[in-house]
């Protein structure tokens, strides 16, 4: 059996997207590889149906958006044209070859079956005055400059190295299957989403506003029968679906009271009566999935769904996990599968929800959970080779008591291979957000470390989903405080209970806050021999004009703006360069936009000036998903960079 290498992303498949087939015995997944050779991946299309699994797409390319007409003979999902532009393909259950459907210009995303299966609803994005600018184009090809009007005009993951993108706005098609004809259904200088069609209507959102720059809630309608009934216009929503009787809609919400750190929940709309209840608040957990992880690819996330009229199920995380409910149009609710697990995948029929999981020791199969026994199925082996061969390290589940009596919770890996009267050191990693989690998940860089041979401890600090609303909220305006002292004393608790850790040879790393964190943590104590911050915030006077979200986060997190520059600079790791006494490699990618490079290049000219041991490592052509679905090569990288540092300076005994 060998240990876990970094090269094995290679050999890890990420199942994803289960998509139940209607009127059928039939359930269609997603199964993406990473290539080596192509420095990429590709997604296949699959089918489980009762007795088998068969693949039905072999094509080299990414699947996304994948979805099944009401009489189960249609299946659509977009995939790259010729030129690369995402577009909608059929294939037909009946047999014969995929069929390109749309040609859109720009490519379209978002694609759904109309209710009688004869027509298909796709987004697209149209740029503003493009029939202008096309013809100018067409007549010189020299560059042009861009002139700015909204604070909105970059994006992590953007075209380019600055991420700016043309001022668009997202309508709504559809076009016939058999004639192929088209026709605008919404459309104007406001972004449409299509949520649900039904028969004789649909759900949409508008995000039209007076001050689209501090919008951050959309309008929901029903239209039916030609009329519009808003249901809703201070929440953005995850998911708005009617019911086959279309007496009620499902609803997964998001508000604005906690800003960004507010849980989001279910509520069911009822048609008739014009108002909703409010169904998973008192659970005080949050609806759906918001785990960390680095290896479950091209994941569609599906947080609720109907099994019938009037009851549906969802998904929770909770305490580290993301579990499956069931609740009903009355607003009861109860769980269903609960487990040390991360369902990152959820479709479901009247009879059964198909999931796709992970565990610490599996990277992803597909299940099915049969209402009626309360059975859990495994129905692929995608990974079981690879689970079979390697040596992966099981953590153990920690919990303990914050400097305040707050518990708190995360877990801890003993080192590959551990020998019992052998020192070992310790890695601790912290997770981006803050408001997402460490999960009872596959995690590849955890792995990698512990098979180093390094004890490796991942907590959920204050602001951390999967546990209250009061803890998500704890960490805005306390960046550096209490979360510091979280993971501080998860460090104090774990190094307690097992003494064969060398505490004289601790490392720590983190991405994103987690890099903000590493930051922190080497500017106020010395307690750590070596630190690796990635993709990190190190200045909140200059993250606030440069990140893409940064003018509205700051003010979120850090509770203040430029007219309060002292505490903006009291939460910023620079300030506290001078204090540096560890060791630090700063890894960043150069066209990350949502903590942008100069964040790194700041504190590390800053470290360098002072003398301090630091090293400066910028990765070409990477957004901030460096480390999640970047280039291979450059995540193989990536991951040689923290070995090595962590290898040069902590001494394995």
């Amino acid at each position: 059996m060998s240990k876990v290498s970094i090269d094995d992303i290679f050999k890890i498949k990420s199942v994803s997207s289960p998509k139940v087939v209607p009127q059928s015995d039939r359930v269609t997944y997603l199964v993406t590889n990473t290539d080596e050779d192509k420095d990429t991946y590709y997604s296949y299309l699959h089918n489980f149906d009762g007795r088998g699994n068969i693949q039905l797409t072999y094509k080299n390319e990414t699947i996304t958006n994948v979805t099944h007409s009401h009489d189960g003979a249609l299946t659509l999902f977009t995939a790259p044209d010729d030129d690369k532009k995402p577009q909608v393909f059929i294939l037909r259950h009946a047999g014969g070859e995929r069929e390109q459907l749309t040609h859109e210009d720009d490519g379209v995303f978002g694609a759904q079956f109309s209710h009688d299966g004869n027509s298909v609803f796709y987004h697209v994005s149209s740029e503003k005055n493009k029939e202008e600018a096309k013809d100018k184009d067409d007549k010189d090809k020299k560059p042009e400059a861009a002139v700015i009007t909204r604070m909105k005009y970059k994006s992590d993951g953007g075209p380019g190295p600055y991420g700016v993108l043309k001022e668009k706005y997202t309508a709504v098609k559809s076009i016939d299957i058999k004639s192929g004809q088209t026709e605008t259904v919404l459309s104007g200088e406001e972004n449409f989403t299509l949520y649900d069609v039904f028969e004789g209507g649909f759900i949409y959102a508008t995000d039209v506003s007076d001050n689209p720059d501090f919008n951050f809630a959309q309008k929901l309608y029903l239209r039916k029968n030609k009329e519009d009934t808003l249901i809703r216009d201070d929440a953005s929503f995850m998911k708005a679906e009617i019911s086959a009787d279309q007496k009620h809609i499902l609803m997964t919400v998001m508000t604005r009271s906690f800003e960004n750190a507010t849980h989001p929940h279910i509520e069911v709309y009822d048609v008739k009566n014009n108002d909703s209840i409010d169904v998973t608040t008192k659970l005080d957990k949050p609806v759906g999935g918001l785990v960390a992880q680095d290896t479950q690819q091209n994941a569609e996330g599906n947080t609720a769904e109907w099994i019938s009229d009037t009851d549906y199920v969802f998904l929770v995380s909770e305490f580290g996990s993301v579990n499956l409910y069931k609740g009903d149009v009355e607003g009861n609710i109860r769980p269903l599968l609960r487990g040390e697990h991360n369902i990152f995948g959820m479709d479901a029929d009247a009879d059964a929800a198909y999931l796709t999981i992970s565990t610490h020791v599996s990277p992803s199969e597909l299940y099915k959970y049969d209402f009626k026994t309360e059975a859990l199925t495994q129905l692929t082996e995608v990974n079981y080779d690879y689970v079979t061969n390697t040596e992966l390290v099981k953590p153990e589940a920690v919990e303990f008591t914050s400097f305040d009596d707050t518990a708190v919770h995360g877990w801890f890996m003993k080192p590959a291979g551990y020998e019992a009267g052998k020192n070992y050191p310790m890695v601790t990693n912290i997770h981006g957000g803050p408001h997402a989690l460490y999960a009872n998940t596959y995690f590849h860089e955890m792995q990698m470390l512990a098979a180093k041979g390094y004890a490796v401890l991942f907590i959920n600090p204050r602001g951390s989903h999967s546990y209250s609303q009061e803890f998500v909220d704890a960490v805005r305006g306390d960046y550096g405080n209490g979360d510091y002292k979280d993971i501080m004393s998860a460090v104090d608790y774990i190094t307690g209970k097992y003494d064969w850790i060398d505490t004289e040879n601790l490392g720590v790393t983190g991405g994103s806050y987690g890099g903000f964190m590493t930051n922190w943590i080497v500017g106020h104590t010395n307690r750590f021999k070596a630190a690796v911050t990635q993709r990190s915030i190190s200045n909140w006077i200059s993250f606030r004009g440069v990140s893409d979200i940064g003018y509205y986060f700051t003010d979120w997190q850090i509770l203040a703006g430029l007219d309060d520059l002292d505490k903006l600079w009291h939460h910023s790791p620079l300030k506290y360069a001078k204090n540096v006494e560890t060791p630090l490699l700063i890894l960043h990618g150069e066209q990350d936009i949502r903590c942008p490079i100069e964040q790194g290049e700041q504190l590390f000219i800053e470290l360098k000036s002072r003398g301090k041991e630091t090293e400066f490592v910028r990765f070409p052509e990477s957004s901030h998903d460096l480390s999640r679905s970047g280039k291979p090569s450059l995540r193989i990288q990536r991951l040689a960079h923290i070995a090595r540092w962590f290898e040069q300076y902590l001494t394995h005994n």
